[in-house]
């Protein structure tokens, strides 16, 4: 019940903006002069994005593409469907797919697929949160904040039923 549940904090907001400070710098390394499309999976990733893009100091696209996975709760369906292809065009382009958590790898190989039949230059995986644990698709990060428990995490961009996403660190919902 909802009512049981308390949050474990698992990341601070500064543990959070240092790792992206890192992750910025890893990013600026391989694409500062490459002008790459940040493409943000809706809804989870948006506050890390902002974050990030905010830490390149080169020229970036932002766009976003949000994709249906889970019904309710804290299980996902199994399947994925696209509900909002990006605006930007992909074709020839430099593409940085910004995920919130890789878990399964359903979601991402679903859209790195997708992207892939669009004609880009390169796809690249940055995620803030990866759970290898529970990977049902292999899926490779090459720009990974953090690993984390298979245990379900809000805050920080990510929710349970649309709540949570507003807090400022990474929470572990405990006494479910």
């Amino acid at each position: 019940m909802e009512s049981q549940q308390r949050l474990v904090p698992l990341f601070t907001s500064q543990q959070i903006a240092t790792r992206i400070n890192e992750l910025a710098s890893e990013i600026k390394r391989d694409y500062h002069d490459r002008y790459p499309l940040l493409l943000g999976v809706l809804k989870g990733s948006f506050v890390f994005l902002a974050d990030l893009s905010r830490q390149l100091d080169f020229p970036v696209e932002l766009d976003f593409i949000r994709v249906a996975s889970y019904d309710s709760g804290q299980v996902t369906s199994g399947r994925v469907k696209l509900v909002s292809e990006p605006a930007a065009s992909i074709e020839g382009r430099h593409v940085i797919l910004i995920e919130d958590i890789v878990d399964t790898g359903l979601t991402t190989d679903f859209i790195a697929s997708w992207l892939k039949g669009k004609g880009p230059a390169s796809v690249k995986l940055c995620a803030l949160l990866d759970k290898p644990s529970r990977r049902r698709r292999a899926v490779e990060v090459d720009y990974r904040g953090f690993i984390v428990p298979d245990r379900f995490v809000v805050g920080y961009g990510l929710d349970m039923n649309e709540k949570y996403r507003n807090l400022p660190g990474i929470s572990v919902i405990n006494g479910e």
